[in-house]
């Protein structure tokens, strides 16, 4: 029979909770807790009874420990870049300072040479035509007066219509020389283009549209007297007589004529070249009729007989 003082497997160790019954507390004080004999003894009511045999857990903490996580903190660079890392952004910024002052400067410097080349008359034309491959300095919408454009446009026009007639030429008077008419004709036609394509370009065409810019009554002057032999020289290859040139460098009626009944292909061709150079003609005469209109209207008729008379005073003396 088991003693009724033996102890229970299943209850807790008593000595695990210092806060245990003070009965329980003074049952234990005069033994050692090694079963030997007593070493110190307790005082029951020293100690108060504690109503549960465990202790309460501690309330738990935010994983941010009171930190706002929703808030944006402003740490100045300063404060975390190494002295390394400052010296090199000061470095940049003042290599950056004096590229924008030296920016500035040339600026003003070409802003300077601007004026002055003004001041002196001196345009600045920058080549911008055609777009593709820049050869010419062209700009109508912006640097002629907007009552002029339409004749400078249509004068422009008759530029590209030459260039458009003596590339024609070529073709036919190469399917002429193909058909046995000899290759003398060919290098003529392939002169005629060399020479009028820039020749118009410098002798009439830049000057009527210097002129219609500056008003200059000189300018005027050099439109007139070359833009007229242009107008000779089409009408002259819309014919192509056998003289001066040889008939059939040029695709003028005459040689059409004489090529369609043993050439029907060639002959077309010289049609067709024929058919240009009269339109060419038409219009060229269109543009000298309306720029003279402009010229006696504006004065500088009267302006350009003072200027010559100046001239041929000063060529006297």
């Amino acid at each position: 029979m088991a003693s009724r003082y033996e102890k229970n497997p299943f209850d807790e160790e008593e000595d695990v909770n210092p806060f245990a019954d003070s009965a329980k507390k003074g049952k234990k004080s005069g033994q050692s807790k090694f079963g030997g004999g007593a070493f110190y003894t307790t005082n029951p009511g020293s100690v108060p009874p504690a109503s549960n045999s465990r202790l309460s857990p501690l309330p738990s903490e935010p994983a941010g420990y009171g930190y706002d996580h929703g808030t944006t903190i402003d740490i100045p660079l300063d404060t975390v870049t190494t002295g390394t890392t400052s010296q090199d952004l000061k470095k940049k910024e003042k290599e950056l300072q004096a590229k924008e002052a030296e920016l500035r400067r040339r600026e003003q410097e070409v802003k300077r040479k601007e004026d002055a080349a003004a001041r002196a008359g001196i345009v600045l034309e920058e080549k911008n035509w055609p777009p593709f491959f820049p050869i010419i300095h062209h700009d109508i919408a912006n640097e002629i007066p907007i009552h002029l454009q339409r004749i400078q446009y249509i004068a422009f026009a008759t530029f590209l219509g030459l260039f458009a007639c003596l590339l024609w030429n070529i073709v036919a008077v190469t399917t002429a020389w193909i058909k046995g008419k000899g290759v003398r004709i060919w290098f003529l036609a392939i002169i005629y283009f060399i020479s009028g394509v820039p020749g118009a370009y410098v002798l009439w065409y830049r000057p009527l549209y210097r002129a219609f810019r500056t008003e200059s009554a000189v300018k005027f002057g050099w439109f007139f007297l070359f833009y007229v032999l242009h107008i000779l020289f089409c009408i002259f290859a819309a014919v192509a007589p056998p003289v001066i040139f040889r008939g059939k460098s040029l695709t003028g009626i005459l040689p059409a004529i004489d090529l369609i009944s043993g050439h029907a292909l060639v002959g077309i061709f010289y049609f067709i070249g024929f058919a240009l150079f009269c339109l060419e003609s038409l219009i060229s005469i269109w543009v000298i009729q309306q720029v003279y209109i402009y010229f006696r209207g504006s004065g500088k008729a009267a302006e350009m007989k003072r200027e010559a008379a100046r001239s041929a005073v000063r060529a006297a003396f």
